[in-house]
C-alpha cells in the first residue's frame, strides 16, 4: 500500500478559477467504483480532514473494507456544518451557558468557549396547533408560540449574539430537514485553505434523527444527539467504526397510484426485517434514476424508522433538477455536475458497488400503503386497517341499547404533517386535487375529525395559493396551522371534546392518521395509542371518512349531497393532472423570497436579549436553568459497580417514553411542580419546551402511559418500587431515595433501547436519576451514543440473559465489573445478579463502538471532556 498522506492535489478549472479536490481513485484506487458512494465520501473527508498521523491507517482500513465488505476499524468525520433544532439547542446550548459559568468561575475567559463550525438553529418543534380549520390559523397559533416560548427564544437569541458561528431561522421559516435541502445544502462546496482553492462534497451533522432527509439531495448527513453535536462543534471530530453498508437495489418505475410514501413505508418493513441498526444504507439500481428527489428525500427521510445511519442518494441529474426547481444559480448546479462527475461520485444507474449486504424492491410491484397502528415498520396494505385495529384486542365497551354517534374507531386527528411528507410538492399537490374532487361533491370531514395542515416550507402556501388548491383543501378542513414540526413531534393541541369523551367512557377507541414518521402510542398525543402513517392525499380521505374501521380502498368513503357513494378512486387524480398543476403551480422564486419573508418575522425581531458573555439565568425560571451535570468530572468510577434495578422495561421503549415532548398532562405530578412555581395547570405548554429546566425535565423521566415498569406493573405512570424498603413511589422520588443513600441504579430493557428522536435528553434524565449503565438486548445507535455522552455505560446482554432480568424484584443488586482502564470496544463485562435466593453471573458486551467512546466514559462524558480540554 502506498503510504503517502493523501492532500488535495488533483486540480479543475471552473470558470476560470483552479480548484484543488481529491479523486475517489486517490483514497480507494483504481477500481473505487466497486465502494459504495457513501464510502468514498468518507474516504475523501478522512484525506481532506484527518490528523495526518491519523490518515493512513484510516485510509487503509477504508481502502481494506473491499475484501470482506465489513471492517472493525475506527475512521474519524468532519462535517463542514451542524444543523440544530430548537428543542436540541436549548439543551445544548444551556450546557454550552453553564459551561461558560464554570470557565469564569475558574478565573479563564468565558469567551473561550465558542463554536467552531457553523451550526444553524431552526426553530421548528414548538408550533402547536391550537387553532385549526380556519383560515387565520398560522397567524393565531404563532402568535401562542411565540408567547409561550418568549423566555426561551429571548435565550436563542443571547446565544446568537453572544457565541460566534450561531444562526437562529426564527419561527415560521419551516421544518429544518426541509430548510436543508430548499436553503442549505450547497451539496458541493469550495473555501480557501492554506492559499488554495479546495472543492469539496457539502457535509453535515444534525441534532435529529431525521438529518439522513438530505441524503435524498446527494449530501452525506447523519443525525447525532446534542451531546456528540457538542463534541464537533468544539473542534473535535466525530469517530465511527468503518460502517456496514446495506445496498437496496431499485428496478422498475412506481404505478400510477403509488405515491413515495408508499415506498418509504415498503423500504421501511424490508430493511427492519434484516436489520440495518447502525449500518449504512445507500441505493442503487436503474430505478433510482425514475425517482425524483422529492420522492428520494422521502425515503432517506425515514432512515431512524428503518434503523439505519443513512438513506443515501448518490448525485446524479435529478439533484441538478431539484436545484434549479428551488432557485439555485445555474453557476451552482454547473458546479455540482463538474465537481461529481471530476471526483468519482456521480451516480452511474448501471454500477454494481459491493455491498455488505444487499436487497432487490420492484417499484413497479408496489401497492398503496399504510403503517401502523403502533410502529412505523408495521406496513401493511391499505384495506388491511380494519384488521389491523381489530387485532388490537376487544372492541369498545358499547351499551346495546344506545344508538353511538361516533363509530368504535373514530378519526381524531387527520393531520398533514411533517417533513418527511409535506417537503416534497408532488404530495401536497396530490393531496389538494383530491380536496378539489371531494369539495366538488359537497364532502367534508366528520365533525369530530381535527384536520391541520403544516408544510415544511412557507413556499408551499404560494404554490398551493397559485393553483388554487390552497381554497380546495381549505373547505374540507386542511387550512394551513403554521410551518414546523406540530402534531408529527407530538404538539397537536387538544383532542376534540366528543373524541375525549368516547375517550374517557371506553365507547371508542380514537384513532390518528397522519402523514408523519413515527406512530409509537402517545407520540402525536398522549392520549392516543393508535396512530397510522400514510401519505397526505390518504390523511385527506381519511378525514372525510371519519371512521378508522373504514376499508377506504373497497368501501365508498361518503355519500354526497346527491345521495351518490363517493369512493377513493372517484378522488384520486391521475399523474396527468398533478404534473399540469405542479408545472403551473411551482415558481422557483418562492423559495428564497418565502424562506426570506419568513425570517424577517415581527414578531421574532420584538424579543428583545441580552448580550453580555455571561447568560443572566433567573433563579425563578422554570424554562431555563444551569444543570447539574455541567461540571467537570471529580471523582473517579469506581471499578465495581453495585446498583439496584431503577426500572424493569420491554422491547421498543423509545426515547419518547424515556423523555416526553409532547403536552404535560395537567393531573401529573410534574405539573403540581410547575404550578407550585407560579405557572398556570391550563396552560403548561409541552416538555420540549422546557428542556432548559432540568428539574422539570428529570421529573418528566418515563412519564408515559403505555411505557410498563416491571417492578410496579399497574402502580400508576412512571411509578417504581424502591428496593430496600419495597415502597411504591414515582421513578423521580425513587432515584432521589437511592441518592440520599449514596447507591447507584441502573436501567433494564429489552430490544431496540432508545428508539425514535434524537434527544439527548432521554440520556441526560437517566444521568440525573442516578443511572449508571444500562443494561439491554440492543440500543438504537443515536441514544447509545448519548448515554455514553452522558457517562453511562450501556451493555448488551444477550437475549436468553435478557428474558431472566425481566422476572427480578426491585430488591435485587446488579454488580457490574466497571473498571474503565481496562475497557475496550465491544468488549465483554461480567455482571453479577444477586437475588435474595440466588446469584448467577453472565457476560455482557460492552455497547461501546470507538475508542472515543471509551475516552469519553473514563472522562465522564461530554461536558467534562470539553471542559478539561478548555481548562
Amino acid at each position: 500500500m502506498d503510504k503517502t498522506p493523501i492532500t488535495p492535489t488533483r486540480t479543475l478549472n471552473f470558470r476560470g478559477t483552479e480548484y484543488s479536490y481529491v479523486h475517489a481513485a486517490d483514497t480507494l484506487g483504481p477500481d473505487f467504483e466497486r465502494w459504495p458512494v457513501v464510502l468514498r465520501l468518507l474516504a475523501e473527508n478522512v484525506a481532506r480532514c484527518a490528523a495526518e498521523e491519523d490518515r493512513v491507517q484510516m485510509l487503509h482500513g477504508l481502502r481494506s473494507w473491499i475484501d470482506t465488505q465489513t471492517s472493525e476499524r475506527e475512521i474519524h468525520y468532519l462535517p463542514g456544518r451542524l444543523l440544530m433544532h430548537d428543542t436540541t439547542s436549548t439543551p445544548a446550548l444551556v450546557d454550552m451557558a453553564a459551561m461558560r459559568d464554570v470557565v469564569a468561575a475558574e478565573g479563564k475567559d468565558p469567551e473561550l468557549l465558542n463554536p467552531l463550525l457553523p451550526v444553524e438553529v431552526s426553530v421548528d418543534h414548538s408550533l402547536a396547533v391550537e387553532s385549526y380549520a380556519t383560515p387565520n390559523a398560522a397567524r393565531e397559533n404563532i402568535q401562542h408560540e411565540i408567547r409561550r416560548n418568549r423566555e426561551r427564544y429571548r435565550f436563542l437569541k443571547w446565544a446568537a449574539a453572544s457565541m460566534d458561528n450561531i444562526h437562529i431561522n426564527p419561527p415560521g421559516t419551516g421544518i429544518m430537514h426541509t430548510i436543508n435541502l430548499e436553503q442549505l445544502a450547497t451539496v458541493v462546496t469550495t473555501e480557501q485553505r492554506d492559499g488554495k482553492n479546495l472543492i469539496a462534497p457539502d457535509m453535515m451533522l444534525g441534532t435529529d434523527s431525521h438529518t439522513p432527509m438530505i441524503n435524498g439531495l446527494g449530501v452525506l448527513g447523519w443525525g447525532v444527539g446534542g451531546l456528540e453535536a457538542e463534541t464537533v462543534m468544539f473542534g473535535m471530530p466525530t469517530t465511527l467504526k468503518i460502517p456496514d453498508v446495506v445496498g437496496v437495489y431499485l428496478h422498475g418505475t412506481l404505478p400510477p397510484a403509488v405515491l413515495a410514501t408508499d415506498l418509504a413505508l415498503v423500504i421501511t418493513q424490508e430493511l427492519r426485517k434484516i436489520g440495518v441498526t447502525g449500518e449504512f444504507v445507500e441505493f442503487y439500481g436503474p430505478g433510482v434514476s425514475s425517482l425524483s428527489v422529492g420522492d428520494r428525500a422521502v425515503i432517506a427521510n425515514m432512515a431512524p424508522e428503518y434503523g439505519a445511519t443513512t438513506g443515501y442518494f448518490p448525485i446524479d441529474s435529478a439533484v441538478l433538477t431539484y436545484l434549479k426547481s428551488t432557485g439555485r444559480s445555474g453557476e451552482q448546479q454547473e458546479l455540482v455536475e463538474t465537481y461529481a462527475q471530476a471526483s468519482g461520485l456521480w451516480f452511474n444507474p448501471e454500477a454494481n458497488p459491493l455491498f455488505s449486504r444487499t436487497i432487490s424492491i420492484d417499484l413497479s410491484s408496489l401497492t398503496p400503503s399504510v403503517a401502523g397502528p403502533r410502529r412505523p415498520q408495521d406496513r401493511i396494505d391499505l384495506g388491511s386497517i380494519p384488521s389491523a385495529l381489530n387485532n388490537e384486542g376487544p372492541a369498545p365497551h358499547r351499551d346495546a341499547d344506545t344508538e353511538w354517534a361516533l363509530p368504535e374507531y373514530p378519526v381524531a386527528l387527520a393531520s398533514i404533517t411533517s417533513c418527511t411528507n409535506t417537503t416534497d410538492p408532488r404530495l401536497l399537490i396530490t393531496a389538494g386535487l383530491l380536496a378539489r374532487k371531494a369539495r366538488l361533491r359537497g364532502l367534508t370531514p366528520a365533525p369530530w375529525v381535527k384536520t391541520s395542515l403544516a408544510p415544511g416550507s412557507p413556499a408551499a402556501q404560494s404554490y398551493l395559493k397559485r393553483s388554487h388548491l390552497d381554497e380546495d383543501l381549505s373547505a374540507v378542513g386542511f387550512d394551513i396551522v403554521g410551518f414546523g414540526c406540530a402534531t408529527c413531534i407530538g404538539n397537536s393541541g387538544a383532542l376534540p371534546e366528543v373524541i375525549e369523551q368516547v375517550r374517557r367512557e371506553g365507547s371508542s377507541r380514537p384513532v390518528a392518521m397522519l402523514s408523519g414518521n413515527r406512530n409509537f402510542p402517545g407520540r402525536v398525543h398522549p392520549d392516543l395509542e393508535f396512530g397510522f402513517l400514510m401519505s397526505p392525499p390518504l390523511v385527506v380521505a381519511y378525514a372525510l371518512a371519519g371512521d378508522a374501521n373504514k376499508d377506504i380502498s373497497t368501501e365508498p368513503i361518503a355519500i354526497d349531497a346527491t345521495g351518490q357513494e363517493v369512493f377513493l378512486a372517484d378522488l384520486w387524480p391521475t399523474p396527468e393532472e398533478v404534473d399540469h398543476v405542479l408545472e403551473q403551480a411551482i415558481d422557483p422564486e418562492d423559495f428564497h423570497r418565502d424562506f426570506q419573508h419568513a425570517s424577517n418575522s415581527r414578531l421574532w425581531q420584538s424579543i428583545d436579549a441580552p448580550t453580555s458573555p455571561l447568560f443572566p439565568w433567573d433563579e425563578g425560571s422554570t424554562i431555563l436553568r444551569p444543570p447539574p451535570f455541567a461540571s467537570r468530572l471529580n471523582a473517579a468510577p469506581e471499578k465495581l459497580l453495585e446498583a439496584y434495578p431503577l426500572a424493569v422495561l420491554g422491547d421498543d421503549v423509545t426515547t419518547d417514553h424515556i423523555s416526553p415532548a409532547s403536552a404535560i398532562p395537567q393531573d401529573s405530578f410534574i405539573a403540581d411542580f410547575l404550578v407550585e412555581r407560579g405557572e398556570k395547570r391550563d396552560d403548561l405548554n409541552v416538555f420540549a419546551s422546557r428542556r432548559g429546566n432540568w428539574e422539570v425535565m428529570v421529573r418528566g423521566a418515563y412519564y408515559a402511559k403505555s411505557l410498563v415498569n416491571n417492578l410496579a406493573v399497574d402502580a400508576g405512570t412512571a411509578m417504581t418500587t424502591h428496593g430496600p424498603t419495597g415502597q411504591l413511589m414515582p421513578i423521580c422520588d425513587a432515584a432521589q431515595q437511592y441518592k440520599k443513600d449514596n447507591q447507584a441504579v441502573v436501567i433494564i430493557a429489552g430490544d431496540r433501547y432508545g428508539m425514535g428522536s434524537s434527544r439527548d435528553w432521554a440520556a441526560k434524565v437517566q444521568q440525573l436519576l442516578g443511572v449508571r449503565a444500562v443494561l439491554a438486548s440492543s440500543f438504537e445507535r443515536i441514544h447509545r451514543s448519548n448515554l455514553i455522552g452522558m457517562g453511562i455505560l450501556p451493555l448488551v446482554v444477550p437475549a436468553e440473559i435478557q428474558q431472566k432480568l425481566r422476572t427480578i424484584e426491585a430488591s435485587t443488586r446488579i454488580l457490574i465489573d466497571n473498571d474503565l482502564d481496562v475497557l475496550v470496544p465491544r468488549g465483554g463485562v461480567t455482571v453479577t445478579v444477586e437475588q435474595p435466593d440466588t446469584t448467577w453471573s453472565f457476560v455482557a458486551t460492552a455497547g461501546v463502538e470507538t475508542g472515543m467512546d471509551v475516552d469519553l466514559l473514563r472522562s465522564g462524558g461530554v461536558i467534562p471532556k470539553i471542559l478539561d480540554s478548555i481548562l
